[in-house]
């Protein structure tokens, strides 16, 4: 099943969220929010960081691959669930299907960090390799799903995705009153969409800004343009915002977001950096992101309330991206 044939005029609404919230909450963590007077100084604005780092599976994935699996009946989740990621998706899928004790399949590029395999590999996952590159992905899946028959659960142009990941802004919203706006980092857009759902719905007053890496601009490039723009195999070292946007994810991007703010690669690097040194977390690049926009287009956050939300913190600790420097 191709994705836009999968998510075509299936819209999630804020309905949706709420039930996906129940259905998750035995199974994902209602992550904290961690605030820096440090990062603050050097801001200019107060920041408010949504530590999804800290959620199960250290990803915020969970929610969204979690409402996918525990809402298939008995005999839709027989055959299990299947998928395609860099490596997030995939172990948060396989997650969510080891506690229900499903089978999953998810086809993983040959480069994704060692660390996320080894993660699908201990929540019980099957891995099948493919290219780095968009179409390589999605034409091993085709194979993969065609031989088991498994439910396709994109890793974010799947509306039941859409409304699982929709449920770390509604926390967010909950812990703290008062926001000007909030960010979050933009590949495929799921968190950015899910992040638009709720906020569009209950606090609208707030401005939602995307954050990419330059070197992976299909994005921003598709705001300005005003129609999606693919990039097919990018290079950077927020391995998680490789994926371009597709036709659901587009629908929120291109409704509510107000602007999407890019970064370099070494600016991604200290970010992250900087992170780990002053709030003693672990965070991916890929989360990085949001915070190195922060500090590099300071004009747009100063005097904000800003939450900011860390999305993961599966990184390779023998592979760090300072370490070559």
């Amino acid at each position: 099943m191709s994705s836009s044939t999968q998510s075509t005029m299936n819209i999630p609404n804020y309905d949706d969220v709420l039930v996906a919230h129940e259905r998750i909450k035995p199974y994902i963590h209602e992550t904290p929010v961690l605030t820096s007077r440090f990062l603050n100084e050097l801001t200019g604005a107060e920041l408010f960081f949504k530590c999804e780092n800290l959620q199960k599976a250290a990803a915020f994935k969970v929610r969204g691959a979690c409402n996918a699996v525990f809402g298939l009946t008995d005999e839709e989740a027989k055959v299990g669930v299947a998928t395609h990621s860099s490596g997030n998706h995939a172990l948060s899928l396989s997650y969510a299907a080891g506690q229900r004790g499903i089978p999953v399949t998810v086809v993983m590029p040959r480069t994704a960090p060692q660390a996320k395999k080894d993660a699908v590999i201990g929540y019980g996952g099957s891995i099948v390799e493919c290219e780095p590159s968009t179409s390589s992905r999605e034409a091993v899946f085709a194979e993969v799903v065609a031989e088991s028959g498994a439910d396709f659960v994109h890793p974010y142009n799947d509306p039941r995705v859409i409304a699982g990941q929709a449920t770390c802004s509604k926390e967010l919203v909950k812990q703290v009153p008062d926001l000007d706006m909030v960010i979050a980092p933009i590949g495929g857009g799921g968190m950015i969409s899910g992040t638009c759902l709720t906020i569009s719905t209950i606090a609208p007053e707030i401005k939602i800004y995307a954050a990419e890496p330059l070197n992976a601009d299909d994005a921003a490039r598709s705001f300005r343009a005003g129609h999606i723009i693919a990039d097919d195999a990018p290079n950077t070292v927020a391995d998680g915002l490789k994926v371009p946007l597709k036709d659901l994810t587009w629908h929120f991007v291109k409704n509510h977001v107000t602007d999407i703010l890019t970064a370099t690669e070494d600016e991604i690097v200290e970010a992250m950096k900087l992170v780990w040194l002053r709030m003693k977390i672990v965070i991916e690049p890929s989360s990085a992101v949001t915070l190195a926009t922060i500090l590099k287009n300071p004009e747009v956050f100063k005097g904000k309330r800003v939450g900011v939300i860390i999305t993961g913190g599966n990184v390779d600790l023998d592979k760090l991206p300072w370490m070559n420097k």
